[in-house]
């Protein structure tokens, strides 16, 4: 069965939808088969994977409110190696609809259990603020990636984030953990970058991503044509990140089958 992972962040401009296409094309490269799904109306995603959100036939929209299946929904990106589901401005309007719909918060949920076990890997990009959309990808998930810039602001955030994830946790899906803590846009020569980097892995531990994403100029230019960065430039340092962080969310996955294996054979 695929493993679900929501790309959260309440904060915006943390490299969020630059982590969700990037490591889904990631993912790809490896030969893994991947969904990605766009729930942000700004549909940043979707523009990233390739697809024009202004001239997309489906959108998360039709998954919401139309109840098509996920099959009918989706977009196959031969380019980028991966399947997506789109996201524009209608997914507002889903938003809207969603708050009449009975069990509202688990409709993703449902929708994707026929489809999971089509793939190895599920990433989410929930919008930067805790909607009905987010609450309906973390209902999905089986764990929460969050990117975060190395500021102080993002420390806070980060706090409210965490609340947030246990509160859900608790009403609406119990097997929703951290998948990691993820260090975007990171420059080492800046002091206090490195102080809350420090601070991350004294609190967090191991669910601080070995991997930093590092600041660099073909990760923000590769949006503008259309592309993940591996596919804009395999060579950048941006490239290279997002591929040793596939391997690391790889890992940690096959890890986590495992354990839930021996928990299995002992009970």
């Amino acid at each position: 069965m695929g493993r679900v992972i929501a790309v959260a962040n309440q904060k915006g401009g943390v490299g969020k939808t630059t982590t969700a296409v990037n490591l889904a094309a990631s993912m790809a490269a490896t030969r893994r088969k991947v969904l990605l799904i766009d729930l942000d109306p700004q549909g940043n995603a979707t523009m990233g994977s390739g697809v024009d959100k202004y001239n997309v036939a489906t959108t998360a929209f039709d998954l919401f409110v139309e109840d098509k299946p996920v099959d009918e929904v989706l977009v196959h990106c031969e380019a980028v190696k991966y399947d997506l589901i789109a996201a524009n401005s209608d997914v507002t309007a889903a938003e809207i609809k969603l708050m009449e719909v009975f069990a509202r918060e688990t409709k993703l949920r449902r929708a994707l259990e026929p489809v999971r076990d089509k793939y190895d890997f599920i990433f989410i990009d929930c919008p930067p603020s805790l909607n009905l959309l987010t609450v309906n990808a973390m209902a999905a998930a089986d764990a929460v990636m969050v990117p975060m810039q190395c500021e102080y602001y993002a420390l806070e955030g980060l706090t409210a984030l965490m609340d947030t994830i246990e509160q859900l946790a608790a009403v609406v899906n119990p097997e929703l953990s951290i998948e990691g803590i993820l260090r975007t846009m990171y420059d080492p020569r800046n002091r206090l970058a490195n102080d809350v980097s420090e601070q991350l892995k004294n609190h967090f531990g191991n669910k601080v991503y070995r991997t930093v994403i590092p600041r660099n100029v073909r990760l923000a230019e590769a949006p503008s044509f259309g592309a993940p960065v591996m596919y804009y430039d395999k060579s950048s340092t941006g490239s290279k990140a997002y591929l040793a962080l596939a391997g690391e969310v790889i890992r940690r996955a096959e890890e986590a089958q495992k354990a839930a294996k021996s928990q299995a054979a002992q009970a």
